[in-house]
């Protein structure tokens, strides 16, 4: 390495210790910047510089950057890993730049979804140089971790240092690190102190999926990169010209904390994995090839890392027995419908069945006789305790499903047949009953109401929320997350708007504002289920309406909320919104409704119609709400409509 790189380095390693929050001193270790700069060297002659031409200049609705990316070499003939998101633009060419200087011309051979990695290929002349990896065994939490990358003008390898800061992190795929991993390392290695490679850095996320996911991480202190021994084991395929997704076994966990719930499947897709190898709703897994189980996390962990094709043995307790099972994992699954009989129950504490509120004209309700006022008894010989198990029970079902009913009616008790139906995509009707009795309620008992600023100390954003004066414990409120457009808000105006749709239909009233009130970041849903969190132990929610609403940046910014927070987010009411990237699966146990409205001159017609078809297409119920000519928020008229759609999420 000449000395004019190596002076670059040094210079380098002295910024990195010194501006690190972790490392700072005003003493520089010599002897450890000196470390540092000997494994950067060490790794130097394998990292590549790697430039892409042409391709799309928006990736998921985003400007794509189409500046140098960084590569590591894998195979001596020619083979260097990427990320990619390098990628995601669809390239028309690639070219590669090893660090002597020579550009050779690269083709993809193959993609791993499940890790976002691509394998590339070059003609070489001679073998290039091949980093050492660094045993999974060996490493240790606080170990320290350097991100290189070669993206700068005149080919020097540009680092961040860290430490590792966790193991087995986004479903055991990948370590974690605290070095700033960005666009400028993606692709490049993460070393140890010896040089030795620990990872390929890339940008990954634990809830959200596409070719952009992860990028919330960015600056933030919070950095992945896929394990180097499961690169390797994976490179044979990959050299085959195998693309690679990941493993899906179709299985809902009940809880909903996974990871202090007991691993208890709550529900299985028909015609997935699961289902074939005879696992069933009810069973508890306590081991996955050999590795004992005991919280619902670590079953996604084991799943998580493996490949569709993969094999697994499942081991289950049904009752007292102990049953092993095996099921090869899938790349896609069947869509999930979820089924529907046609009623809205009245919102009570009852525990001895669930009360009709209302029966949809011409569903499987009204054709079976069952009428407002009626009270659901039994589901297939089972007991109905309350509202939310009757929902999960018919919402696990798929449509065509026969189902038994027992009703009561005037204390006389008679049995009903109804062939569920899918869940519909109407507007609401004018007028809806109440959907509870009026029930005096203490109150020296009830937390503050009206309208209150919130705050989360971790967080610079503002909040606010309002409680309808008429709340009572006895009653769960629905909640409403207002997320803003471009330019934010003025709380009066929203609280006027919305505040008499609240006091209705009981809704609690929830607005966050962004840091940068030009722009949401996808960082910034952490911040929304921490207001939520918070809502939720003051106040007692109704767990079947919590909906994400918003206009513009703003309903792109719900659909990634809703689709991150699927445990607790019921619905999407999006107004001139496009869906950034692909919808997470239909679950059994988590349904999602979509309200989405749009103009019919809107710049993003044509986008926000295809967000629809594709929701559609994984059968989520989508409601379409067509403005007329000219883009616009809703009027007073739609926003009731809105309300009345929300009050209708807990159908069943």
């Amino acid at each position: 390495m000449t000395n004019i790189v190596r002076f670059f380095l040094v210079l380098t390693a002295a910024f990195c210790l010194l501006t690190a929050p972790s490392f700072a001193s005003d003493d520089v270790d010599s002897q450890l910047q000196t470390a540092i700069v000997e494994a950067v060297e060490r790794i130097a002659p394998a990292v590549v510089q790697i430039e892409t031409l042409g391709g799309l200049e928006r990736v998921e609705g985003k400007l794509f950057g189409t500046g140098p990316t960084t590569g590591l070499v894998v195979g001596p003939k020619g083979y260097i890993l990427s990320s990619a998101f390098n990628f995601a633009a669809q390239p028309a060419s690639i070219l590669v730049r090893l660090p002597d200087g020579t550009r050779k011309p690269a083709k993809l051979v193959a993609t791993d979804h499940a890790r976002m990695l691509v394998l590339l290929k070059i003609d070489v002349d001679k073998p290039l140089p091949v980093g050492e990896i660094a045993p999974r065994g060996e490493m240790r939490v606080g170990q320290w971790a350097i991100a290189v990358g070669r993206t700068f003008e005149g080919g020097q390898p540009n680092m961040a240092v860290g430490i590792l800061s966790a193991l087995d992190r986004v479903w055991g795929k990948a370590i974690q690190t605290d070095a700033a991993v960005s666009p400028n390392n993606y692709g490049g290695p993460l070393i140890d102190i010896h040089g030795r490679v620990l990872g390929v850095l890339v940008p990954l996320s634990p809830k959200a999926t596409g070719q952009m996911a992860g990028m919330e991480w960015y600056d933030s202190g919070i950095g992945f990169a896929i394990h180097a021994e499961d690169v390797q084991r994976a490179l044979p395929r990959l050299m085959k010209g195998e693309d690679l997704h990941s493993g899906l076994a179709g299985i809902s966990l009940k809880g909903p904390n996974l990871y202090t719930g007991r691993p208890i499947i709550a529900a299985c897709l028909p015609k997935c994995p699961a289902t074939e190898a005879g696992l069933q709703a009810g069973d508890e897994i306590v081991e996955i090839d050999g590795r004992p189980i005991t919280r619902a996390a670590e079953v996604n962990t084991e799943i998580g890392r493996r490949y569709a094709g993969d094999k697994v043995s499942i081991t289950v307790l049904r009752g007292n027995q102990r049953l092993q099972r095996e099921m090869q994992l899938a790349a896609k699954l069947e869509p999930f419908q979820h089924g529907f009989l046609g009623v809205l129950p009245m919102r009570s504490n009852a525990r001895d069945g669930v009360a009709v509120r209302y029966v949809y004209p011409k569903s499987p309700a009204a054709e079976a006789g069952i009428e407002a006022g009626d009270v659901l008894v039994s589901l297939d010989g089972e007991p109905i305790k309350d509202r939310i198990g009757l929902i999960e029970k018919i919402g696990s079902l798929e449509p065509g499903t026969e189902v038994r009913l027992e009703v009561r009616r005037n204390g006389a008790m008679r049995q009903v047949k109804a062939v569920l139906a899918q869940l519909p995509n109407d507007l609401p009707p004018e007028e809806l009953p109440p959907a509870s009795s009026s029930v005096e309620s203490s109150e020296s008992a009830r937390p503050r109401v009206g309208s209150t600023r919130l705050k989360i100390p971790e967080y610079s954003n503002e909040a606010w929320a309002y409680v309808h004066e008429g709340y009572r414990p006895e009653a769960p409120c629905g909640v409403v997350v207002w997320l803003h457009a471009p330019g934010g808000f003025e709380w009066k105006d929203l609280l006027a708007r919305w505040k008499p749709l609240c006091d209705l239909y009981n809704l609690i009233l929830l607005a966050p504002k962004s840091a940068n009130p030009a722009r949401w970041t996808p960082g910034e849903t952490e911040f929304v289920d921490r207001l939520l969190d918070q809502i939720g132990s003051t106040y007692q929610v109704d767990p079947t309406r919590i909906v994400a609403h918003g206009y513009e940046g703003g309903g792109t910014m719900a659909f990634l909320t809703a689709f991150r927070n699927r445990d607790s987010i019921r619905a999407v009411a999006a107004v001139e919104a496009i869906m950034p990237g692909g919808p997470p699966h239909n679950e059994p146990t988590h349904r999602l409704a979509v309200y989405i409205a749009s103009a019919e001159k809107s710049r993003l017609a044509r986008p926000i119609k295809q967000s629809a078809d594709v929701l559609e297409g994984m059968k989520f119920p989508v409601t379409v709400k067509n403005l007329g000519e000219t883009p616009r928020y809703l009027n007073d008229q739609e926003l009731s409509q809105l309300a009345r759609w929300i009050d209708m999420l807990d159908r069943i």
